[in-house]
């Protein structure tokens, strides 16, 4: 059995986001035991995305950096690149990408150098490695992510 297409976990991440609101329930608020299990820790963003990236979700609190995203789509497979900054500390966008990723069908690599993570999927490998600010981000930003998507 094959896992679904980043499409079709992208769509139903959406209907999972959007249901309440189908079924007129938008103002019903869920008890806290059914509202955890019932949306991933990143539905509270109300499901942003990394630009190029489909169904990468971007951490409460990271917002795009200045720099223009890139991406391809080739038949080898897609390569997408992003950069993310916000003022938080780095463990705390590890902890959120580890417990997120997972859901989405994504399988942690091995740690990488420099306190990067990667994850794996499907012939995709995403990583997250930290930068420096670029000077017009530094002040703003204490943490600068970079995104990058690329076929394995």
């Amino acid at each position: 059995m094959t896992a679904p297409s980043a499409t079709v976990r992208a769509t139903l991440a959406a209907l999972l986001l959007a249901g309440p609101a189908l079924a007129g329930l938008a103002g019903v608020p869920l008890p806290a035991t059914l509202s955890a299990w019932a949306a991933p820790a990143w539905a509270a963003d109300s499901a942003r995305y990394v630009e190029g990236m489909g169904d990468v979700p971007v951490m409460p609190g990271l917002a795009p950096a200045e720099e223009a995203p890139l991406v391809f789509d080739k038949p080898a497979g897609r390569i997408a690149q992003s950069v993310m900054a916000g003022a938080m500390d780095r463990n705390a966008v590890l902890s959120f990408y580890n417990q997120t990723m997972p859901q989405l069908g994504w399988s942690r690599a091995p740690q990488r150098a420099g306190g990067s993570a990667s994850f794996l999927r499907e012939g995709e490998e995403l990583r997250l490695e930290f930068v420096e600010p670029a000077p017009a981000v530094q002040k703003a930003a204490a943490t600068v992510v970079r995104f990058s998507l690329i076929p394995r």
